[in-house]
């Protein structure tokens, strides 16, 4: 069980793992915290935003549109690999998904199948939404792949937790496909491989 870190803690970390960061606007404040409460933070979810363009998909993402208001993530992974910082607290990324996945995740096992829609995920994940069309064509460049690993890096090394900490969307919430175009297993690898 851990409690999020500060808004200036989680940018220091990303930049000591050589992240590279913008912030947008009041990103450190700019929350869903008011519809509920964030943490104890348990791991890091990926997720691929089905767009095209960054200032595009920094906007869709950092303001939400009709019926599901923004922050969509904590930060915004682009095809360079620039994490855009949009929201800090609650965000509505995650969603409901299976509590025997965040049991799993909590214990770092293996992942059971996601059969359920029962947990609140937006109050235990990081989340990073990843700039792809997610249609399994749309290529993941690897400077982008290399964020993503950094960025579940630095806060796994934030809060003592290994790589099973780190899931995507897929592995989460029943029907959800992303990120689409990359496999977890082999993200998780990455990570594990950058933690040693």
């Amino acid at each position: 069980m851990a409690s999020p870190m500060s808004a200036g803690r989680f940018l220091d970390i990303l930049r000591d793992e050589g992240v590279t960061v913008v912030e947008v606007g009041n990103w450190r404040t700019h929350n869903r915290n008011h519809k509920g409460p964030w943490g104890p933070v348990h791991g890091v979810m990926i997720h691929h935003t089905v767009t095209q363009g960054t200032a595009n998909t920094v906007r869709i993402v950092r303001d939400g549109y009709a019926g599901l208001p923004g922050p969509l993530c904590h930060g915004m992974i682009a095809k360079n690999g620039t994490v855009h910082l949009v929201g800090y607290g609650r965000a509505n990324h995650a969603g409901s998904g299976d509590d025997d996945v965040l049991r799993a995740v909590i214990a770092e096992k293996a992942l059971p199948l996601d059969n359920e829609a029962n947990t609140d995920g937006n109050r235990h994940f990081y989340g990073f939404e990843c700039e792809n069309l997610g249609n399994g064509t749309d290529p993941w460049p690897a400077a982008q792949l290399e964020a993503i690993e950094r960025v579940s890096a630095a806060i796994c090394r934030q809060h003592g937790w290994g790589a099973p900490s780190v899931i995507g969307h897929l592995e989460w919430q029943p029907g959800k496909v992303d990120p689409r175009g990359f496999t977890m297993k082999s993200m998780r690898a990455r990570i594990h491989d950058r933690l040693k």
